[in-house]
């Protein structure tokens, strides 16, 4: 049995380069919730799996799991709101998912993957609001280029495609809370104010159904 959270939980989802730390940031500093951010940078494992992802898939994304599990947990201990950088529901029904249905994860690897996923994430909290931010694989790959990391110089097209439709597998199919969609084809939060206004409004709603946002 899960534990309700008596202060806000968001979680803001969406594939590489979609502009997730970046919103997560922001309404950090908006509404002032705590932010969990994704430990990319501290994989040690991303840089190679990038260059091989049959070789490297399961360390890398068990890396992640790990991650993503201490901080849940430590989100869901925190005496107040809280924002996450990508979820731990993504790192297995999207990215592991993905590894293993286009044959760069093991069979054994991704059943040892699966039940550890399903054994501990059953007993976490679940975000009060997802905010997925949605975007086409030309706009994610140009802010792949944009932000520039080496280690992501290495990702095929392909691969950003394919997380794509696991993606809108995914979300189509989550029911645990409300689901807050920015089409980041043609939104900018980062650069234009009133659209970052129209995002904090709908998470508003989404959070208080029927209450007046107060920004």
């Amino acid at each position: 049995m899960t534990v309700e959270r008596q202060f806000n939980f968001v979680a803001v989802a969406g594939n590489i380069g979609a502009g997730k730390s970046t919103l997560t940031e922001m309404l950090a500093t908006r509404f002032g919730w705590q932010p969990f951010y994704e430990a990319h940078a501290e994989n040690p494992y991303l840089a190679k799996f990038y260059k091989n992802m049959r070789r490297w898939s399961f360390h890398s994304q068990v890396f992640f799991l790990a991650k993503r599990l201490e901080h849940h947990r430590l989100l869901a201990d925190y005496p107040g709101s809280v924002i996450q950088d990508r979820t731990v529901y993504e790192d297995a029904q999207v990215f592991a998912r993905n590894l293993y249905k286009q044959g760069n994860m093991k069979k054994r690897d991704w059943k040892t993957y699966w039940s550890l996923y399903q054994a501990v994430s059953a007993f976490l909290p679940h975000p009060n609001v997802i905010v997925y931010l949605k975007a086409s694989v030309d706009t994610l790959m140009s802010h792949i280029a944009q932000r520039g990391r080496a280690y992501e110089a290495e990702i095929p097209r392909k691969y950003v495609a394919q997380l794509n439709a696991q993606y809108d597998k995914w979300i189509n199919t989550w029911t645990r809370c409300p689901v807050v969609v920015v089409n980041m084809d043609v939104v900018d939060f980062q650069h234009d104010p009133a659209q970052f206004d129209v995002v904090c409004e709908d998470i508003q709603q989404a959070l208080h159904p029927g209450m007046v946002p107060l920004l």
